[in-house]
């Protein structure tokens, strides 16, 4: 594996450390869960080298400040906990990179040679979380600068771009909180207009339609009080240059701050829409907003399974079409084959960290006069008798010849496995599956 295979977007509230947080913590266990996720699934792909930018590292105008040095550390003194404490190697060969990315981007780069109280928060609750999983990767830090955010996207596609071309494997981690006035007792003060920027970012985020960040009304990221954006768009800039697909995200703002956490992978889009259907539906009881982007603008039926273990968990879907688009369809097959499926009991969340997932994409089927033109590892079957139909898809492990392919698909429709009056169609399909792009 090489080139960018992950990305994320952090909040830094300190109060989500148990250490500091204490019985606060529950407050926030959504945010500290998908926190846990995103450590996990770094920890998974073992980047050599992980790149963050945090909003709270010295700022200029014009420029942003590269931390210079054979390490960098720091700890959260600050909030009562000296103990917590973070030092890490820096991988002085990609500084030159990010530094080549900026310029190019019109941002100017200054070096800052700190070492010891380097980080700051938004730095070290996200390591944090990094460090309980086991992650010691190098780092390569940053600050953004104060230019507008076309910048931020621009060094973005720029660093991703050339991140992507090497061959070692690296991670970009954006930290920045959203609205800091959602409540009339948030740390900034109160502001409506705080939940409309942050139901705006997160809309794009659930979306995949980052480009819009560029149209946000700049009147309305000066009364949100955010901190995130600037990084954010450069996360935004870095998924579009490396394909990258929304796996995970969580938002919850308990304290008047907006905390969102988004992970991003390396993964078949289709795949993609399907866990995050499933997983939003089970965890917060909602259907995800279809993605602007990324998919098939057609229509077709669809199947999607799930498995555990290499065994089915479910598998519901349709030969034809029955929404508006594929997305759409995709979505609701998800979601069914999770929790409709009259073979196994409803997926529960506790089970959703363990599941692997699979989309078919069924072409049109077509009419065949008899058995020898079907092949059960090329073609999908589906036997009619009467009202009763029995579909199989193909190339499926144990079933390997027609004979075996029809006894199944006949069983399924309640057709007697002897009787040979029925009618026959085959399909191709288009397999997607987790893991591929």
């Amino acid at each position: 594996m090489r080139g960018v295979v992950f990305a994320g977007l952090c909040p830094h509230p300190p109060i989500m450390i148990p250490e500091i947080g204490g019985a606060e913590v529950k407050k926030v266990s959504k945010t500290v869960a998908a926190m846990e996720h995103l450590a996990q699934s770094v920890l998974r792909l073992a980047p050599d080298v992980i790149l963050m930018v945090s909003p709270h590292a010295r700022i200029g105008m014009n420029e942003m400040t590269l931390l210079d040095a054979s390490s960098v550390s720091g700890d959260l003194a600050r909030f009562g906990r000296p103990d917590i404490r973070v030092e890490r190697a820096v991988c002085r060969d990609t500084l030159d990179i990010v530094e080549e990315a900026a310029k190019r981007a019109g941002i100017g780069v200054a070096r800052a040679p700190q070492g010891e109280g380097a980080l700051d928060h938004g730095f070290l609750v996200p390591l944090y979380f990094l460090d309980r999983a086991g992650i010691s990767a190098p780092l390569v830090c940053f600050s953004m600068s104060l230019l507008p955010q076309e910048h931020q996207v621009r060094f973005g596609r720029l660093l991703g771009e050339a991140l992507d071309s090497l061959d070692t494997c690296s991670a970009f981690l954006a930290s920045g909180d959203l609205s800091h006035r959602l409540t009339k007792h948030a740390p900034a003060g109160y502001s409506p207009k705080g939940r409309e920027f942050d139901e705006y970012v997160v809309g794009a985020l659930e979306r995949m339609d980052l480009d819009s960040l560029l149209d946000i009304d700049p009147g309305l990221v000066e009364a949100a009080g955010e901190c995130g954006l600037r990084p954010l768009s450069m996360l935004a800039g870095l998924c579009a240059a490396t394909g990258l697909s929304l796996d995970r995200l969580s938002y919850e703002g308990p304290f008047g701050v907006g905390y969102a956490v988004a992970s991003f992978q390396k993964a078949d889009p289709l795949v993609a829409l399907a866990k995050r259907s499933l997983e939003t539906y089970i965890r917060d009881g909602r259907r995800v907003a279809l993605p602007k982007t990324g998919l098939p603008d057609t229509k077709a039926g669809v199947f999607v399974s799930l498995k555990v273990g290499g065994e089915l968990r479910g598998c519901i879907g349709t030969f034809a079409p029955t929404r508006p688009s594929i997305a759409e369809e995709i979505r609701e097959m998800a979601i069914a084959a999770g929790t409709q499926d009259p073979r196994f009991p409803p997926v529960n969340e506790d089970e959703l960290e363990t599941l692997s997932y699979s989309v078919d994409v069924i072409s049109p089927p077509e009419a065949v006069d008899d058995e020898t033109a079907l092949d059960p590892k090329v073609y999908g079957v589906i036997v009619e008798k009467g009202q009763r139909r029995g579909l199989l898809l193909p190339d499926l492990e144990g079933v390997n010849t027609v004979a075996e392919q029809l006894f199944i698909a006949k069983r399924k429709a309640g057709i007697n496995p002897s009787d040979h009056d029925v009618r026959l169609y085959r399909f191709r399909v288009e397999r997607h599956r987790e893991g591929a792009r």
